[in-house]
């Protein structure tokens, strides 16, 4: 089958009683900032805090009743999983549940309430491409239905009803939609039933910095495979799109973007903050994009879709630090103390701005007799405080070194 106007349509009849049409939200917020009418699809109000049950329902509840007895597999890195497993639940089918060990224990935890006693849950290797190739291996070895994430044409009909839903509330005055993009099912379904019903539409997938499979395949005009990823926006961090959805891409010219984790961090926090909505790093990323093409949305109708709203609490502190380091306001240092009194006053009293704060502070080596070298992370009340800081650390004749996010021993102490 292919993916059609018709096939998504079908999805979302499948798909009544048992997920929500999410609301479409106005945001006066971003509106004001960006000149714009910016609304947010809500899919982090799912039962699953995600779009990922479109997709996954449709695709277990189109098989037929011999397929069911088979079981299901599949690979995740959270959302699709919590979407298979309450289908498996809801469907009384049993299924195996791949994810990478790095999923937070908050996405792991919900699949397992989903799926209850139908589902058992294996975490192996790092990345969803590790878990996919274990999934995979399942699959043969027990003549199960795998149910793909992403490059599945039902499950892409099934995400594609959230470009229903938009279409249905807004009809053609919708100019631009901004969707995350992983695997990019969910960006495959939405532009196949919108851009067919708005001709003026501008489609932009947002993909994480650190994972640009998208971007890379349509720079090189052919699926590639990353071979190294950053997997901190873990709902959107993939080696390789789907090659269903890498042609519908291409077919629609589908335009995409990258945006820094940095950003998306500050996203996460901004949404959080003033409208109250909790978004996974995925979630954010849509939002996270307007900043990088504000000049095109000025008195335009623009659909932000927040993707999912699974986050762990636990992962906060690296959303702090990350969005701080992105905004220019937390610096690290390595300074050599010279072994003498005052040093460290002179450093406080002299260097730091009035509104600079010391928010670490470690010494690495506590014998040397004429150094002392300490690892000190700085936070400022504005980014233009930095070069100032800079400058009176040389006239002051300070012995440091910057800690820049690539150096192993950032890496290794934050």
């Amino acid at each position: 089958m292919n993916v059609t106007i018709e096939s998504i349509e079908e999805a979302h009849e499948r798909l009544k009683g048992i997920i929500r049409d999410t609301p479409l939200e106005y945001s006066k917020r971003l509106s004001e900032k960006y000149k714009a009418n910016i609304y947010l699809k809500r899919e982090d109000l799912q039962e699953v805090r995600s779009f990922k049950i479109r997709g996954a329902f449709n695709k277990i509840a189109s098989l037929s009743d011999e397929e069911k007895t088979r079981g299901i597999v599949c690979a995740s890195a959270g959302n699709h999983a919590q979407g298979v497993a309450f289908s498996c639940f809801y469907l009384q089918i049993s299924g195996t549940i791949f994810m990478p060990d790095t999923t937070p224990r908050q996405k792991v935890k919900k699949v397992r309430n989903f799926g209850g006693e139908n589902v058992e849950i294996i975490l192996t290797g790092e990345t969803f491409d590790d878990s996919f190739a274990q999934a995979e291996n399942l699959k043969k070895e027990k003549n199960a239905i795998f149910v793909h994430p992403f490059n599945d044409e039902l499950v892409i009909s099934g995400q594609g009803t959230v470009g229903k839903e938009i279409f249905d509330e807004l009809g053609e005055k919708v100019d631009f939609v901004f969707s995350s993009v992983g695997g990019g099912g969910l960006a495959a379904g939405c532009m196949t039933y919108l851009k067919e019903k708005i001709r003026h539409l501008h489609f932009i997938g947002v993909e994480p910095a650190g994972a640009p499979a998208m971007y890379e395949s349509l720079k090189t005009n052919r699926v590639v495979t990353l071979s190294q990823i950053d997997t901190f926006v873990d709902g959107a961090a993939v080696r390789r799109i789907g090659e269903k959805n890498f042609e519908i891409y291409k077919n629609y010219a589908g335009e995409v973007i990258t945006v820094p984790e940095g950003k998306v961090c500050t996203t996460m926090i901004e949404l959080y903050q003033n409208e109250g909505i909790v978004t996974e790093p995925a979630g954010a990323l849509s939002v996270a994009a307007l900043d990088f093409v504000a000049y095109r949305l000025r008195g335009k109708n623009v659909v932000c879709i927040i993707s999912g709203g699974n986050n762990d609490i636990l992962r906060y502190p690296e959303i702090m630090e990350r969005s701080l380091r992105y905004e220019g306001l937390k610096h690290y240092f390595i300074i050599n103390f010279t072994q003498k009194p005052g040093q460290l006053k002179k450093f406080v009293e002299e260097v730091l701005g009035p509104n600079d704060d010391i928010v670490r502070f470690e010494y690495i080596k506590k014998t040397n007799a004429e150094k002392g070298p300490a690892f000190i992370g700085i936070e400022l009340s504005d980014k233009d405080d930095y070069q100032p800081l800079l400058n009176k650390l040389n006239e002051m004749n300070f012995d440091f070194r910057v800690v820049s996010d690539d150096d192993l021993f950032y890496k290794h102490l934050v």
